[in-house]
């Protein structure tokens, strides 16, 4: 019980706890007179009970502080899953509210950690565990060495490659160790870039890329460099998951004052239950997962950070009739 939680001041609740064994002896001690008890028992009487009042009001002052102490050490030690009562209104309830909050983050940092960490150790086994079994075979002999089979092992040291380095893209931008070189320049020439840079593994795949800005002359205030990786991780992503002949499309075009950049293609799309988790790392959908060509994962999430460094937004959405639209929205 904590009678004190409805008081928004710490003062005013040492003030009242004040007041009430001030009380408490004035009324022992008028009782006392009135009985002929001895002052000498009456005060004692009046000292206890005022004691015993603020004891119980006190303790119900500093409980969240002492529940705070408590969840500060299982902290230390690994335990981030742990909430303090935060029903005061006062400056420790503030407190308490604050702390539950600070517990929350770093409970989700640390399941980020950890699950970096254990899928950072899937995706780097599995290309090693290709490429320690073929040079095995090569060593001794099972399998000649040629062109073919040197070539499948490049394919594998490239994707550790990229692996490896876009897990260094990903932990510079989460830290905010990359800094951006804004230029305002044209909405097309960024799309024009774009398609340029991934035409090649469009035509391999069979999939026509397309382009286009409305109004033609749209300016985009944007680091392009930055920007040109976030929408060449989009295209790559729907260029993987787009059907033989399939289209691929970026649009630019200016919404309300804001300008947005659009990838849409013709693909299965995403399920609506996986729509807000595209974005995190290293997750994929079951489609994604199945596929031989699939990436790590890590796409989706670097083009969040790097949007959201711009100040913009970046989602996606089921497009008309089939694929998957992911829109990024910039500020004015």
């Amino acid at each position: 019980m904590r009678p004190l939680d409805r008081l928004h001041s710490i003062k005013l609740k040492l003030g009242v706890v004040i007041l009430a064994a001030v009380l408490v002896t004035v009324v022992v001690v008028t009782v006392g007179q009135e009985l002929g008890i001895s002052p000498v028992l009456t005060g004692l009487g009046a000292a206890v009970l005022a004691l015993a009042m603020v004891q119980f009001l006190a303790h119900g002052m500093t409980y969240p502080l002492r529940e705070m102490v408590a969840a500060t050490r299982a902290m230390s030690k690994g335990n981030y899953d742990i909430a303090v009562t935060a029903t005061s209104r006062d400056e420790v309830g503030e407190l308490a509210r604050a702390f539950n909050a600070m517990s929350r983050e770093l409970a989700e940092v640390d399941r980020f950690r950890r699950d970096l960490v254990a899928n950072a150790s899937h995706e780097l086994r599995t290309p090693l565990g290709a490429l320690r079994a073929r040079l095995e075979n090569l060593v001794d002999g099972i399998e000649p060495a040629d062109s073919a089979a040197l070539a499948d092992t490049l394919a594998q040291v490239e994707r550790l490659g990229d692996l490896v380095e876009q897990l260094l893209d990903l932990s510079r931008l989460e830290s905010a160790a990359v800094s951006l070189d804004l230029r305002q320049i044209k909405a097309l020439d960024l799309l024009q870039e774009v398609v340029g840079e991934w035409r090649g593994t469009a035509e391999a795949h069979r999939v026509s890329l397309e382009f286009g800005a409305f109004p033609s002359d749209l300016q985009v205030t944007v680091d392009p460099n930055r920007m040109r990786q976030v929408l060449g991780n989009v295209v790559a992503n729907a260029i993987r998951h787009s059907p033989e002949h399939g289209r691929v499309v970026l649009k630019a075009r200016g919404g309300n004052g804001t300008p947005l950049l659009e990838v849409v293609d013709e693909g299965p799309g995403i399920p609506s239950h996986e729509l807000d988790r595209v974005f995190e790392r290293f997750y994929r959908s079951d489609r994604a997962r199945s596929a031989d060509a699939g990436g790590a994962g890590l796409g989706l999430a670097i083009a969040r950070w790097i949007v959201e460094l711009h100040g913009g937004t970046i989602a996606a959405t089921d497009a008309q009739p089939a694929g998957c639209r992911i829109v990024v929205e910039l500020p004015a």
